[in-house]
Formats: C-alpha cells, sequence, structure tokens
C-alpha cells in the first residue's frame, strides 16, 4: 500500500467505526459484530503504526488507551462549574417552582433530567476535535484527564456534522454502569482486594488512573447535559438537541414540564423505575427551560437559581440479623456473610449481606440478633452499613469470628497487616478446590468452556479430579454415564447434567485443545494468591519461564515490574510447597506451555538480551508502555525499581529524582530515549552510554 492509499484507507476506517461506535454507545443499535469491529480497529491502528504522519489526534485508536499519566494539572474552568442546590423535601421544590413564578412574572417551563451519580466534567473542542477533559475539582479550576477521558467510547473524539461552533465547551456525568461495577467488583474479591463501595466512587477512581490502558479496561459511559455559555438557541432542550446531532449521548429520560404537577409526576415515575435502570442515579434535576429567563434569574455565588436538585432517599432498610455464615474462596479467603430477615430492598427480596472481614464487625459493634441498616448501592450483595442501637435487644450475642474452616474444620490463619482470615488447607478444603478447578478452567485462563456448568462439582464429587493436573488424566469412559440432579434455589431451576457421549468427546477435546495456551495465561490459571491477570503477564514477560520464576528470590521478584512485597512473598510460599511443585512437573509433562517462546515474544532482536532497564520520566517518540515493549521487543526486561541487577536506567523528561539518587548511589548508567534508539538501531550490544541530561 502506497502512501496516498494508506491516507484514504484510514480516513475511511476511521469515519466507519466512529459510526459504529455512534450506533453502539450511543444509539445501542449496533450494525455491526464486535468480531468484524475488533478487525476494523485493528487495521487502523497497524496502519496507523506503519503511516505515523495520517494518524489523526481524533483517532478511534485512542480509544484503548496505552498513555501514563503520572501527574494530572490542574486547569481552570473558563465557565466555573457551579453545584447544584439539593433538597430531599418536596415542599422546597414546590417553594423553587413558586420563587421562580414569582421572580419571573410569567409562565415557565422545566425541563426535568436525571441527576447520575457519577463524576462530573467539562469537555472542550476546538473546531470539532476534543482538545481537553477537565474534572470539577472545586469548581474553579480541576484536574485534566484528557488522555482517559479518550479511552470513553460514548464521548465523541470529533463531532459530526458541520454546524457545531469552533469552540465548545459541554458538560456532563462519567458513570460506570451496573454491568461494569459488577464485573470489576467481581475480579476485584477474586482476587482479594477490596471492593468498591459503590460505582460512583469506582468512576472517580477510574478517572485518576495513571495507566489509560486500564481505565479502557473499566468500560466508563458519559451522558452531557449543558452547554455553558452564548449559543444561539433559545432553551436548554434546543441545546441538548444540537449536542445529540453532534455526537453527544444525551438521556432519553428527560420530559418538559409546565407546572409542579408534571414535575412531581416526573419525579414517581423515577423514583419507582429507577431500580430498571443500567446506570445508578440520585435524583432529578430540574432547570428553567428558556435560557433568557435563566440569564434574568442569574446564579448565587455556589449554584445557578433557575435549577434545583432533588435528591431521592437513601437506598436503605432495617431488618433482623439472624446469624453469620462463612463462605470460603479458592485461595481460602473466609468472607463472613449475614443471614437476615427477610426484606424488600431496591425491588428484591434480601436475605443476606456482605459484612466483609472482622474489623467491619468490630468497628460497627455488630451484634446477632441486631436490628441493622442495610443498603444496595450497587454492591454484587447488599451491606450491613449500621445498627439500630436503640433497639438493641438484651439477648443480642457479641460476633466471635469463627476459628475453624467452616468447610474442613482447619484452624483460620490471619497474617500481619491483612483484614483476611483464610484457611491454610488448600489440598484438603472442597471449596478451595473446587474454586481453583473452576478458576483453571474459565475463559480468561484455560478456556475449557465444556466443562462449565457444575461439572467441575461432579467430576470432585465423583473424586476424579483433586487437582488441576488431574484434568489431564481423565479418559472417556470415567466420564460417560456420569449426573447430577441440581436442585432449585430462590434464583436457579433445577437442572439435571448427563455425561453423553458428546459431552464427554466435547470436554477430551476442550482439556487436549488447552494444552495450547500462552504460558501467561497458564501462569494466570494455576491460581497464585494475588496473581491476577495483569500480574501473571508482567512475570512472564519478565522471567520468560516457570523456572525462572521458581528459581528467583525474594528481591529478584521484586524487581519485575508492579511486583511488591505482597505479590512476591504469595509467589515464594506457593513454589515452596512440595505439592505445588509436583503438580507443575505433571503439568509440563502433559504439554502445557511454561515459558515464552521467541516467537510469542514476537522479537525484533536479541540486542538487549540479559539487560534489565528501568524506565523514569516521559519522551518524546514513545509512551512508557511503548518504548517498554520496544525493550521486550529486542530481548531486554523491565523492572520497576532499581537495584544492582539493573543494567541501564532509560530516562525522559521529569525523571523521578529518587531514581536518579538511586542509579548515582549503584552506579547504574542513565541513558537517554536517543542513546536507546542507538542501542537498537546499531549492532552494539551493551557497554557504557552517555549520560542522560
Amino acid at each position: 500500500m502506497n502512501r496516498e492509499e494508506a491516507r484514504q484507507r484510514i480516513g475511511q476506517l476511521t469515519a466507519e467505526i466512529n459510526l459504529h461506535n455512534y450506533n453502539y454507545y450511543d444509539l445501542s443499535m449496533p450494525t455491526i459484530t464486535d468480531f468484524e469491529f475488533d478487525g476494523l480497529l485493528e487495521e487502523l491502528i497497524r496502519l496507523e503504526k506503519e503511516f505515523p504522519e495520517f494518524a489523526d489526534p481524533a483517532s478511534p485508536s485512542q480509544r484503548v488507551g496505552g498513555g501514563i499519566t503520572k501527574v494530572f494539572r490542574q486547569v481552570r474552568h473558563t465557565y466555573p462549574m457551579l453545584s447544584l442546590g439539593n433538597t430531599y423535601s418536596e415542599e422546597e421544590v414546590s417553594e423553587f417552582e413558586g420563587r421562580i413564578h414569582k421572580l419571573l412574572g410569567e409562565e415557565t417551563e422545566y425541563i426535568c433530567e436525571l441527576k447520575f451519580d457519577g463524576v462530573a466534567i467539562g469537555l472542550t473542542y476546538q473546531d470539532g476535535v476534543l482538545v481537553q477533559a477537565v474534572t470539577r475539582g472545586d469548581g474553579v479550576q480541576g484536574d485534566d484527564v484528557t488522555t482517559n477521558v479518550r479511552t470513553i467510547h460514548s464521548i465523541p473524539l470529533r463531532l459530526q456534522g458541520d454546524d457545531y461552533p469552533s469552540h465548545l465547551e459541554i458538560r456532563g456525568e462519567i458513570i460506570l454502569p451496573r454491568k461494569s461495577f459488577e464485573n470489576i467488583n467481581r475480579k476485584r474479591l477474586e482476587e482479594e482486594e477490596e471492593p468498591f463501595a459503590n460505582p460512583r466512587n469506582a468512576a472517580s477512581g477510574s478517572l485518576k488512573m495513571q495507566d489509560s490502558k486500564e481505565v479502557a479496561r473499566r468500560r466508563l459511559d458519559c451522558y452531557f447535559y449543558y452547554l455553558p455559555g452564548d449559543l444561539s438557541f433559545a432553551t436548554h432542550y434546543e441545546c441538548l438537541m444540537a449536542a445529540k446531532k453532534w455526537g453527544f449521548k444525551i438521556s432519553k429520560y428527560m420530559v418538559k414540564c409546565g407546572n409542579i404537577d408534571e414535575i412531581f409526576s416526573f419525579i414517581n415515575t423515577m423514583n419507582e423505575s429507577r431500580h430498571e435502570l443500567p446506570f445508578d442515579i440520585d435524583g432529578i434535576v430540574i432547570k428553567v427551560n428558556a435560557l433568557e429567563q435563566q440569564k434574568e434569574l442569574g446564579y448565587t455565588t455556589k449554584s445557578p437559581r433557575w435549577a434545583i436538585a432533588y435528591k431521592f432517599k437513601a437506598e436503605r432498610v432495617i431488618t433482623r440479623l439472624l446469624s453469620i455464615a462463612y463462605q470460603v474462596g479458592r485461595t481460602g479467603a473466609v468472607t463472613p456473610v449475614a443471614n437476615l430477615q427477610p426484606v424488600l430492598l431496591a425491588g428484591t427480596v434480601v436475605k443476606r449481606a456482605s459484612l466483609h472481614n472482622e474489623d467491619i464487625i468490630a468497628s460497627r459493634d455488630i451484634r446477632i440478633g441486631d436490628l441493622v441498616y442495610v443498603e444496595k448501592g450497587g454492591e454484587i450483595i447488599p451491606k450491613i452499613i449500621g445498627v439500630d442501637l436503640d433497639q438493641r435487644p438484651a439477648s443480642a450475642e457479641t460476633v466471635v469470628f469463627a476459628k475453624n474452616c467452616p468447610e474442613c474444620g482447619t484452624p483460620l490463619l490471619r497474617n500481619e497487616g491483612e483484614a483476611a482470615h483464610y484457611c491454610p488447607n488448600e489440598a484438603g478444603c472442597p471449596p478451595q478446590i473446587k474454586g481453583k478447578l473452576e478458576h483453571f478452567i474459565s475463559r480468561k485462563a484455560m478456556n475449557i468452556d465444556s466443562l462449565g456448568e457444575g461439572k467441575i462439582g461432579i467430576l470432585y464429587d465423583n473424586k476424579l479430579v483433586t487437582n488441576i493436573a488431574d484434568l489431564y488424566d481423565l479418559r472417556a469412559d470415567q466420564l460417560l454415564g456420569l449426573e447430577k440432579v441440581y436442585e432449585a434455589t430462590e434464583n436457579k431451576k433445577e437442572k439435571k447434567i448427563s455425561f453423553r457421549e458428546k459431552t464427554v468427546e466435547n470436554i477430551i477435546k476442550g482439556i487436549e485443545q488447552s494444552k495450547e495456551t500462552g504460558f501467561e495465561r497458564v501462569l494466570y490459571a494455576i491460581g497464585i494468591r494475588f496473581v491476577g491477570e495483569t500480574v501473571a503477564k508482567k512475570l512472564a514477560d519478565h522471567f520468560g519461564s516457570i523456572d525462572q520464576i521458581m528459581k528467583a528470590n525474594f528481591e529478584e521478584l521484586k524487581e519485575a515490574e508492579e511486583i511488591g512485597e505482597k505479590i512476591a512473598w504469595s509467589i515464594l510460599e506457593f513454589f515452596r510447597e512440595p505439592k505445588n511443585q509436583e503438580i507443575i512437573r505433571r503439568l509440563k509433562e502433559k504439554g502445557l506451555h511454561f515459558e515464552i517462546h521467541n516467537e510469542e515474544k514476537n522479537l525484533k532482536s536479541e540486542k538487549l538480551k540479559g539487560m534489565t532497564f528501568v524506565v523514569s520520566g516521559t519522551f518524546e517518540k514513545f509512551s512508557r508502555d511503548e518504548i517498554k515493549k520496544e525493550i521486550e521487543a529486542h530481548a531486554g526486561k523491565n523492572a520497576g525499581s532499581i537495584s544492582s541487577r539493573t543494567t541501564f536506567v532509560l530516562a525522559g523528561e521529569n525523571m523521578g529524582p529518587e531514581k536518579a539518587k538511586k542509579a548515582a548511589s549503584l552506579n547504574i548508567p542513565v541513558i537517554s530515549e536517543v542513546d536507546f534508539l542507538l542501542m537498537i538501531a546499531d549492532k552494539r550490544t551493551g557497554g557504557q552510554v552517555g549520560q542522560a541530561d
């Protein structure tokens, strides 16, 4: 493909992908499959790398992230981002409407909109291209989060049409949909991390992450509701309809109201149906529609006089705590769960609530028999947030946390500095064994989907598998005829699973095909505590093989990127166990991949083989992620911290002062981006090079 053909194809792909993004995220009307969309995006990314002169700052390839932001600079808002006056009282809403009518002395139309429970954002577009995204901050100035905001698919990077202002500012709310929130929390719980309290906190934390690629994985969304400045429209509603035409996502839950009765009708309708929405709202915003009337009403020092927010009462009920059960996860972590007197909350009957750990129970002085306050703010299961002490019965029992595993009876342990108790009996505790097996076959691990739907439990119950290596010893004749009936529960119907000939054939085939899975996913699949997908990839890239990881000592493990003390100790403990060593040996014999081969690494050369780099600062030709990938492409290794084993510190602008001191104290050469480019371009394989400025 020549340059002109590439330019045309990049333009064509950009327009096509932007249209598909709009159809999917704004209209909820996709016209192609995810597979087809991914193919278009991969082609665009490839062409932009091959012909960087045609890469557009508003290209949809920016959605995948990859930029690293160490410091979020403060930016002053052109128009202050004021907050709305809040009320929980219908009387105050009536007073607001009466005050507006009295001040204006004429008929007034209102727009009622959803009050999204997210993070306010202000966007600036120049000639139709997104140039800046700034958080509310203190209302006068906020943080520049443009790199992270570019990853949100519902935010246009380039506006549609040709009638938008050359300079445009727009305000919106970045939210985390409930489905995305539940997926994130489920993953955090699996990896024994503290779950986010609610979608709003998760959205706020996501916006301030340093790695925009991680932000992209969070699946944030954004709705827009206000255009500040002088625009050639008569009403707020017309502004929003124009914004929708330009490609902004505008909520369909919005009505025009002519009087207080219509306002309350919308408030009550949305209060009753808000649990059916795919995102959280915490109230309704009421705005005067006519822009001239808004100007006449003006502002206080903190908020506009022409708008008010009615907030719904908190999602909270009170019920009796009947008992506490203890659940054991695949890593042995023991979680207390409250059994409650059934109560209706947010449209569902709640019988259980999370208590998280012993410290939470103690800090809230929760006792069995108490009347407790329960909330359901987007949690996977509801949580107890307090106790009605005035109604505490004399018979209320202080909670004594379990001393032994509820499944196998083994005494529980609690490591210093950790909140959770755990059962150390990995090899003999049924939920741990089944949990590890289920984790091993899961889609993001070995992806043996033919073994899902309760089949692992049947294999374990029939003593055919007690660890992950046993899966590769299974024979068809052992499986034929196995079956089990799973009784109905409050959420699931009765189900019978039978191992017929086709089922068995698919299981054996799926197990055999899993032997082709790459090393990083095998490493994730074996279930080392605290080693999630990202950490497994970092370990695989740094060490290259399971043998090198097993040989590494504590300090050597910490040299790998993103490996801290907690993870390093966990890895050492895992491989210190003879039973785990035996499982790895058996899996190797069965042909699973326990090292990264050169073709998997996609090496450009081995010029940096044997060298370890620590990257610091920002660079002219590469993002930090890109320069790390370039190191690995030439057989080098990346480390997160400087030690005596570091070969070079690769320094860009704004290198961390502590890293500079550490490098000097250990006499580690500090090289520049230019030095690095010379190293991979020349035939040199190392040696002293010039110090960076």
